[in-house]
């Protein structure tokens, strides 16, 4: 008899009554419950990277839902699990360059503006962190804080009349063309994910939304 693996964590199952007519399964090992076959699409073992991948592709979640077959409500509370599992990546190298700017997008209304500040680090293009929100001192000095700990060398922003009163003189540079990098980036951004995009009718109904699926971008 072929024995049947669990999909997490590949231990051996056992049978473990049923539902809707089908045979359930649960692991030995992590205690996990599955079926070989689901009816509905949402509960298939690839789902969640399915969705991952396609938010990186730029699809919006009403495209998720008719590609995959799963409700809409079902794609953002998916989306909220995924995100939550994603941990930023530790970045530890010290003297290196950044670049800060902002980008704005919607939330709940288009007459709601919104602003997308992050950090990269110059070289390696790697995301250090970023904020949704108002463009204010107080909501953008723990993202300045963070990348000082780095001890940078040089922090190029935008001439933006926050950044010199929380950044030291003597590493803050400001002129034309300075942030290339993550002004190109910014481009990326509006491209890949369409909730960002210029001229669209898909907007975030709910700043955690947002959040999620950059984290998702950035870092799944």
């Amino acid at each position: 008899m072929e024995k049947i693996l669990c999909p997490q964590c590949k231990g051996v199952s056992i049978k473990n009554g049923f539902q809707n007519n089908k045979q359930r399964y649960k692991c030995k090992f992590c205690n996990h419950r599955f079926q070989l076959e689901y009816t509905y699409n949402a509960y298939e073992p690839t789902t969640n990277t399915l969705i991952k991948n396609l938010l990186v592709e730029g699809c919006g979640v009403r495209s998720i839902s008719r590609i995959i077959g799963i409700s809409t409500t079902t794609v953002l509370s998916r989306m909220l699990k995924i995100s939550k599992g994603i941990k930023i990546p530790y970045f530890n190298k010290l003297g290196c360059k950044f670049e800060v700017d902002e980008l704005w997008s919607f939330i709940g209304n288009k007459d709601n503006f919104t602003w997308i500040t992050y950090a990269i680090e110059r070289e390696t293009k790697h995301i250090i962190d970023f904020y949704v929100g108002r463009k204010t001192k107080e909501t953008i000095r723990p993202l300045i804080n963070k990348i000082l700990l780095l001890q940078p060398t040089k922090i190029y922003t935008d001439r933006l009349n926050i950044y010199p009163s929380i950044i030291p003189k003597e590493i803050h540079k400001r002129f034309q063309y300075s942030t290339n990098k993550i002004e190109r980036m910014n481009l990326t951004l509006r491209t890949h994910i369409k909730r960002l995009s210029r001229k669209t009718i898909c907007f975030s109904k709910n700043k955690i939304y947002l959040e999620a699926h950059l984290r998702i971008y950035f870092w799944g």
